[in-house]
């Protein structure tokens, strides 16, 4: 599908996709690539505008990550950022050198505010700083457009080659007016149009969903998560009766969770789709014995799921398709695209066997982040509570079970979850916490209840809210609320004597426990 796009070039920042959820706030489609990326593939993706990341390396060493010089004779603008800004400077005839005053944290910038970067934004105004090198001194046609009281170039400018540059991180909620001045970027240097936009979308994927499909076979992984609800609900308004959709029950669900996606995508649903649901518990724990590494459990759930649904389709017939609620977050996350090292591999990206009996896989929701998951969910028709539902990982309570999982441990994690979020809700901070689980530690401590000694396990309990789940902060939920939690786990869970609360936020923790 032809849309116009930024393309964000990635150099090891922490904040690449926060950048290209910046960008895609504007209404502009936006993907990342490493900057191994060809510049001949760059080339051909016809970007509007293409945005250099920060990163942890100073530029001037010899393996420094850096690009070729051609990328700024494309007529197209670029804008580099904290270590994006070096390297441009670098490769143009500026100087970067060791900075003799670091500068991180918030600090105060004076802009020109006539550059078309900083219109609209405050003559002085607040940036996040987070560098220990400096641009010296700028290369031959550049200016300078912002400077703080111990960096003479916060930011600078070649008007003519459509080049700017930002010592401070734009991208970030602590830069006060970064996405003002990013929209400058986007609209007012690119001259991009802002049409990506969810309903159009929805739209077009329908179309191109049914074009590529033609009269053949769909096979849809359904797990009742948001995702794959999305993608379920997608493919059957493009295919209808040609798509089949196998919920696999892995025995790694939340509690009664099995008979509630039944209830809601089965025959007495809503939804007119062909629903097939295996009971593979057994199956899923035999698989998982002994494995205690987390990606080596999510590996074996991933090729699990693949043989299942492998299964299924024999038994409808051929099948040509497979379909996935795979998210952009999802790939990026599994090192594919950008240059982010792999967080952990996601059950339907990095976690695929390398054998799979099927023509091909299709992932209508690939390219969204997961708020434009829901946004296209509502232009769907799905009812609010199942697209507000919290994300639960594919993986499933197999990576909120830290070590070799078993039946015993689920039972009691599902039961501590439960608790935990029925609390949760009866205090009213189901609306205020965008994600909140209960996870079984492989922790045990020596405790005393009813007088005798007990050696058992430890549950950590876990909230946080985010806007993007990139990153994320511990919420601060009432200490009476966790206390109620927290007697009633060790009251009502068998062999759990302890309950912990995980105060960290994202980074550096992720949000799953594994």
């Amino acid at each position: 599908m032809k849309r116009e796009t930024v393309i964000v070039l990635d150099f090891g920042g922490q904040y690449n996709q926060l950048i290209a959820r910046r960008v895609r706030e504007c209404n502009v489609y936006c993907e990342i690539y490493s900057y191994k990326t060809d510049f001949e593939k760059i080339k051909a993706a016809e970007p509007k505008g293409i945005i250099f990341t920060g990163g942890p390396n100073s530029c001037y060493l010899p393996d420094a990550p850096t690009y070729t010089k051609e990328i700024f004779e494309l007529g197209v603008p670029v804008l580099g950022i904290c270590y994006g800004a070096q390297v441009m400077m670098q490769l143009l005839g500026g100087k970067v050198e060791k900075a003799p005053v670091r500068e991180y944290g918030k600090i105060e910038v004076t802009v020109d505010q006539s550059s078309l970067l900083f219109q609209d934004v405050s003559e002085k105004t607040i940036c996040w700083m987070s560098h220990n090198d400096y641009i010296s001194s700028l290369a031959p046609g550049f200016m300078a457009s912002a400077h703080t009281d111990n960096c003479p170039y916060a930011a600078m400018e070649h008007t003519k080659k459509k080049l700017y540059a930002t010592q401070f991180h734009p991208e970030v909620l602590h830069t006060k007016e970064g996405q003002k001045m990013l929209s400058n970027f986007v609209f007012r240097v690119c001259g991009c149009a802002g049409d990506w936009k969810m309903d159009s979308f929805v739209q077009q994927s329908i179309a191109a969903i049914r074009e590529k499909v033609g009269n053949g076979k769909v096979l849809c992984a359904l797990s009742g998560g948001v995702d794959s609800s999305v993608a379920a609900v997608m493919m059957a308004k493009a295919v209808g009766e040609q798509l089949t959709c196998v919920f696999v029950d892995h025995g790694l669900l939340r509690k009664n969770e099995g008979d509630e996606v039944e209830a809601v995508f089965g025959p007495n649903g809503p939804y007119h789709l062909n629903f097939i649901r295996v009971n593979a518990q057994e199956r899923f724990y035999s698989k998982l014995k002994g494995a205690e590494e987390p990606e080596h459990k999510r590996k074996i759930i991933g090729e699990e799921f693949i043989r299942v649904f492998e299964e299924e389709a024999k038994k409808i017939g051929k099948v040509d398709f497979l379909v996935q609620g795979t998210i952009y977050p999802d790939i990026v996350e599994s090192g594919v695209g950008g240059e982010s090292a792999v967080i952990k591999s996601h059950h339907n990206v990095g976690g695929l066997p390398d054998f799979v009996d099927f023509k091909e896989i299709i992932e209508p929701l690939r390219d969204l982040f997961k708020d434009e998951v829901r946004k296209a969910g509502l232009e769907l028709g799905i009812p609010d509570y199942l697209v507000y539902r919290q994300p639960f990982p594919g993986p499933g309570l197999g990576i909120r079970i830290v070590g070799e999982v078993t039946a015993e441990k689920v039972k009691m994690v599902q039961d501590a979850d439960a608790i935990w979020r029925e609390e949760i809700a009866k205090a009213g901070w189901d609306k205020k916490i965008n994600q909140y689980f209960a996870a079984l530690t492989n922790m045990k401590s020596v405790g005393v209840m009813g007088d005798e000694r007990t050696y058992d396990y430890a549950v950590a309990l876990r909230a946080v809210t985010t806007t993007d789940f990139m990153t994320a902060e511990s919420a601060e939920v009432p200490w009476e609320v966790i206390g109620r939690v927290t007697s009633r786990i060790v009251n009502e869970v068998k062999h759990v004597n302890r309950v912990l609360y995980d105060c960290t936020g994202k980074p550096p923790a992720t949000i799953e426990f594994e």
